[in-house]
């Protein structure tokens, strides 16, 4: 069994292969990325090694029919597992094109392909950004409508729903995920936990939008893995499944919990002018996957983020030269 991965550099992918090559030992993996900024072979250090010829990497953009024809022809793939994207909400507002050619062209480029060379599965691996902003109560269900605020969130609902169209239309054999904010070792230090777990690790003001008080919910990236692994394996073509940790956090809140566990004061935090859009909260119910694939959270919260912490001290090498490359958040 083959699986292409897309993607596979980034944060979310680059566990999921080290994920997968463990926990299914019969199961061969082609990574296929283009290598933007976030995209980083660092975060599969060591895979070769350790599981030789089960590996295989890739370097393409899959926005590129011609390449992808040529992979998907070179190999008789199980299923494709898209966690290709363009992800940070602040670029997205400000180039928003990357977005639309990365998610939207890619994912049509990705599944055309996967339907002409009989490729039985396609995992759609998306956001809860899709769903648009919650009130102070209630939780996102897979029936939730769509209103996504920003370009990235408006990029991945249209990657979804030709996805999901090409399920009705072609009867390919589609699932989409959707996940809550992910946390946990390899992702890029501009998003929330590794910002500011750095920021305060070089004592530097830790910068909260607006009044500090959006909420998120958190899972695992490792829980997030194990939930696609279900989907891709027990899910129904055709549907749609949530993924969330439980864990709903006021941004400030987890702010300071990364101070205290730092030993750091909460003088370091600054407030600054609220991205625009700026989803107020979200939270998932993730009762159905549960349900239907018998999985669920395992990582609890205060355990996994100390572990998170304990990872970004000890793996300073690894993200010092992405400061480097990128520019310092």
């Amino acid at each position: 069994m083959r699986l292409l991965v897309t993607g596979g550099c980034g944060f979310i992918g680059s566990n999921f292969i080290r994920y997968v090559l463990q926990h299914y030992k019969p199961a061969l993996v082609t990574n296929v990325d283009v290598l933007t900024y976030a995209g980083n072979p660092a975060n599969l250090a060591g895979v070769v090694e350790e599981f030789g010829e089960r590996y295989e990497f890739f370097k393409a953009d899959i926005a590129n029919a011609d390449a992808m024809d040529a992979l998907m022809t070179e190999h008789q793939f199980y299923a494709v597992i898209n966690f290709a994207a363009e992800s940070h909400v602040d670029r997205s507002i400000n180039d928003p094109a990357n977005f639309i050619h990365t998610n939207v062209i890619g994912t049509s480029v990705l599944l055309d392909g996967a339907r002409r060379h009989g490729v039985q599965g396609f995992v759609q691996i998306s956001t809860d950004e899709v769903y648009g902003s919650l009130g102070e109560t209630g939780k996102f269900t897979e029936q939730s409508p769509l209103e996504p605020s920003s370009p990235y969130s408006s990029s991945k609902a249209g990657a979804d729903l030709l996805a999901l169209a090409c399920h009705k239309t072609y009867g390919q054999e589609v699932i989409v995920t959707r996940c809550s904010n992910n946390y946990g070792p390899y992702q890029f230090p501009e998003k929330l936990i590794p910002l500011m777990i750095i920021k305060a690790l070089r004592d530097e003001p830790l910068p909260v939008y607006g009044d500090g008080k959006n909420v998120r919910d958190w899972i695992h990236v490792e829980d997030h893995c194990a939930g696609v692994v279900a989907a891709l394996f027990e899910g129904k073509p055709g549907a749609t499944y949530n993924f969330g940790g439980g864990n709903e956090m006021v941004n400030v809140d987890l702010v300071k919990m990364i101070l205290k566990q730092l030993g750091k004061p909460e003088s370091l935090i600054s407030f600054v002018e609220d991205r625009l859009g700026h989803d107020r909260r979200y939270a998932i119910d993730s009762s159905f996957a549960q349900r239907e694939l018998n999985w669920k959270p395992r990582k609890d919260f205060q355990s996994g983020l100390a572990e998170t912490i304990q990872w970004y001290i000890d793996n300073q090498s690894w993200w010092q030269p992405l400061l480097e490359r990128a520019g310092r958040y």
